[in-house]
């Protein structure tokens, strides 16, 4: 009894922290934030007392879902990725006011499909921003292996050597995707590339200054492969090698001034006298516009077709002329197939007349009369001759 009691205390205590669970972070503007949301963190929250009494230890599969409170999206400046559920997500971003943003995360657990939600209470306070601020391109990395802090306290290592200064603060951290870049292969080898900027209270080393140079600039015009300067060549990881044509200084100590508001007047335009409507505009001359757009399409139109009729008309044979050019065989021919035709179409309406008479061996399809076969062996007599056919006359006999 006294087991029931504590597991039933241990799951009101869990029901009661889910409910309550929230987190505070405070961050300065113009500095990069963080957030990592763990797996195992929300795990305990699906399977505590399984983990607990159990022994079992599971490793679901989660997706995270966040929004800022009672609105759809995320604050402009706050960005999420997780790229795969056996992954733990990021939410990352600079804040660039002052203020409080209450983020819902929502942890839903592929197996069970269950649900838990962190509320994420972010306060960004007023901080003047770092005057002296470099961009680096690190084209063998993608954002979610740059977010955790081992890997950025590893670029800051190598920044702070190339820059010769301490007191560095990494500024942001944006993808290459989100500025344009295409979509890498799914091959191994090829990276999407991460933008990081850094900030400091220093100026600037030699090393960095040496991106401004002239030389520098026309070698990455010309497209060479440009290499770290003479003496700047701190980079302890390869995955962490910046490309140096694609670096950026920014100096904020030289803003441009802000251009002074316009003045407001007293909104009442002053006396001009009396409206002087325009003149009518001059007479113009419509028929050149008439005769191209209406008469030459006309004429190109009258020449297409009379080319049209001679072409069907003024170039025919005719049936006489063409019959006389033909082989009277051939001829014959011909109107034994269309007579045939003729006769097989009209026994189409009657499926009780006899069959046709151009089925019978040596029948005359006009008369009607059996005739008996021709002695002759001369290839140029057709099979079926006709006694009394016009076209008889014209055939060549033996």
């Amino acid at each position: 009894m006294k087991d029931i009691l504590n597991i039933i205390t241990e799951v009101c205590a869990v029901t009661l922290c889910e409910a309550n669970a929230e987190s505070k972070v405070t961050i300065p503007v113009g500095r990069f934030f963080t957030y990592e949301l763990l797996r195992e963190t929300f795990q305990n929250d699906f399977e505590p007392l399984s983990k607990l009494y159990s022994g079992y230890l599971y490793d679901d599969p989660m997706i995270f879902k966040c929004n800022r409170q009672n609105y759809p999206d995320l604050p402009e400046w706050l960005r999420f990725t997780q790229r795969h559920p056996y992954d733990n997500g990021f939410l990352y971003g600079t804040p660039t006011s002052p203020g409080k943003s209450v983020i819902e995360i929502y942890a839903i657990n592929k197996r069970s499909y269950e649900a838990t939600r962190l509320i994420l209470v972010i306060k960004a306070t007023a901080e003047k921003m770092l005057p002296f601020q470099a961009e680096f391109f690190l084209k063998l990395r993608e954002i979610e292996k740059v977010l955790p802090s081992s890997v950025q306290d590893e670029i800051k290592q190598d920044v702070q050597n190339m820059w010769d200064a301490e007191a560095l603060e990494i500024v942001n951290v944006t993808s290459a995707l989100d500025r344009g870049g295409r979509v890498p292969l799914p091959l191994p080898g090829h990276f999407e590339g991460v933008y990081v900027k850094v900030g400091s209270e220093q100026y600037f080393s030699h090393c960095l200054l040496s991106v401004k140079t002239t030389e520098h600039q026309k070698q990455c015009r010309e497209g060479d492969t440009v290499k770290a300067p003479k003496g700047c060549e701190f980079c302890s990881i390869p995955a962490n090698c910046i490309t140096w044509c694609q670096t950026q200084l920014f100096d904020l100590t030289k803003r441009k001034p802000v251009p002074p508001p316009p003045t407001v007047g007293s909104g009442i335009l002053e006396d001009g006298g009396d409206f002087s409507p325009p003149e009518s505009p001059p007479s113009r001359d419509f028929f050149p516009d008439y005769i191209v757009t209406v008469i030459v399409p006309l004429v190109l139109a009258i020449v297409l077709c009379l080319l049209l009729a001679y072409i069907m008309f003024g170039r025919r044979e005719g049936v006489a002329k063409r019959n006389a050019r033909t082989n009277q065989i051939q001829l014959y021919h011909h109107h034994t197939i269309h007579g045939n035709a003729d006769e097989l179409r009209n026994m189409a309406g009657d499926r009780g007349a006899p069959p046709p008479l151009s089925t019978r061996s040596m029948f005359n399809s006009r008369t009607g009369d059996r005739a008996s076969p021709l002695q002759s062996d001369s290839p140029s007599i057709p099979l079926i001759m006709a006694q009394h056919d016009p076209y008889c006359d014209t055939l060549p006999r033996k």
